[in-house]
């Protein structure tokens, strides 16, 4: 066996696209999701700090939900995330890859159609594998596409985007597909990772900027992005909650998480949406960095993530290894991430990133 997986490695290093884990540290951050700089932050290692000396509860949750692990501050936090997103209710999970993959894994039935972007998550693509349902992609963010593919839909038809892609930065076309779902009669489920704390005035996410918050069967909010710390929440309604508290196994079979986590989201909920001046930077920072680097090949993005396409493993490996070298931490997106000839650069703004990293950045890229 040991022989066979030592081949498909191998195959992984000539391919220029072998995996291996580094730390980082000392390095000027262009990489983390870290957008805000809450993970970072002695504001929010300060709420976390009073929130768990309030509460006296142990370390861990000690089961899953279903038994032993069940408590009022997890219920508690809960309501307060469907109130501030403006959603019936809320079921919290461990990560956003637990909730995507429970969430498509269970609710759609056989007969039933998932329609989502090509873009799509990968944690997505894994629950659509689990599921009963028939599924196909639709071109990136292209309307008459996924119209031709509802057509040929049976069943309840899924509509699957993230309002913010995680790889080239842009966003979901949600004024124009929210409106087509309705009319279409199909489920709108919307990824928020990228958008939860950077879109909308209090960072509340793209739906709810553009007010179609009621236009969506599903949401997924993540935390380990903008929000600084761990877990992920499901949207939808009461009956949604009940039905995956019943039947998802992503759900249903593992510990939950501990009131050590539900401090850092609760203190996390309690910064962001009062950080305007953190999202104006970061709005500020984009902008310099687009006009300054109009030399180089840009995915269309105004959101932080920039995505810089280099083309080849092994070039974009190279480029990456330069950038480390003069401690800026940017990272290579290689194929297979990516498709064959759209490897990039993954550039990541921060609100704590100034502009003269960027001209460093830029001065490094040019030579």
């Amino acid at each position: 066996m040991e022989d066979i997986l030592r081949k498909q490695l191998q195959e992984r290093r000539e391919q220029h696209s072998f995996r291996s884990l580094r730390v980082s540290g000392g390095l000027t951050d262009f990489c983390s999701n870290d957008y805000l700089g809450l993970a970072r932050s002695a504001a929010m290692q300060e709420a976390v700090h009073n929130l768990l000396q309030d509460r006296p509860y142990g370390m861990g949750s000690t089961g899953s939900r279903l038994l032993a692990g069940n408590y009022p501050w997890i219920e508690e936090v809960e309501q307060d995330l469907a109130a501030f997103h403006q959603a019936p209710a809320a079921l919290i999970f461990n990560s956003g890859y637990d909730a995507n993959l429970g969430l498509f894994a269970t609710v759609p039935q056989k007969g039933d159609t998932i329609i989502y972007d090509q873009l799509i998550h990968a944690s997505i693509r894994d629950g659509i594998r689990l599921s009963h349902a028939q599924s196909w992609a639709f071109k990136h963010n292209d309307i008459i596409d996924l119209q031709q593919k509802i057509e040929r839909g049976s069943g309840n038809i899924f509509v699957v985007v993230e309002s913010v892609y995680s790889m080239d930065g842009d966003m979901a076309p949600l004024a124009l597909l929210a409106p087509m779902c309705k009319e279409l009669n199909c489920l709108l489920i919307v990824d928020e990772a990228h958008a939860t704390g950077v879109i909308g005035s209090r960072g509340e996410g793209l739906v709810q900027h553009l007010g179609l918050a009621a236009q969506c069967f599903a949401r997924v909010h993540t935390f380990g992005k903008a929000v600084g710390c761990h877990g992920a929440v499901v949207l939808g309604s009461t009956i949604l909650r009940d039905y995956l508290i019943n039947f998802c196994r992503a759900f249903i079979y593992t510990t939950a998480l501990p009131p050590a986590a539900m401090a850092a989201i609760q203190a996390a909920y309690s910064l962001f949406p009062y950080m305007p001046d953190a999202r104006i930077q970061l709005e500020t920072l984009r902008n310099y960095f687009r006009q300054n680097a109009a030399h180089l090949t840009l995915i269309n993005s105004d959101t932080p993530i920039q995505a810089i396409i280099t083309k080849g493993n092994e070039y974009t490996r190279t480029v990456a290894a330069a950038l480390q070298a003069a401690g800026l931490d940017v990272r290579p997106i290689l194929h297979p991430t990516v498709p064959k000839g759209e490897e990039r650069l993954r550039v990541v703004l921060h609100s704590f990133n100034t502009t003269a990293e960027i001209d460093q950045l830029l001065g490094v890229l040019k030579q």
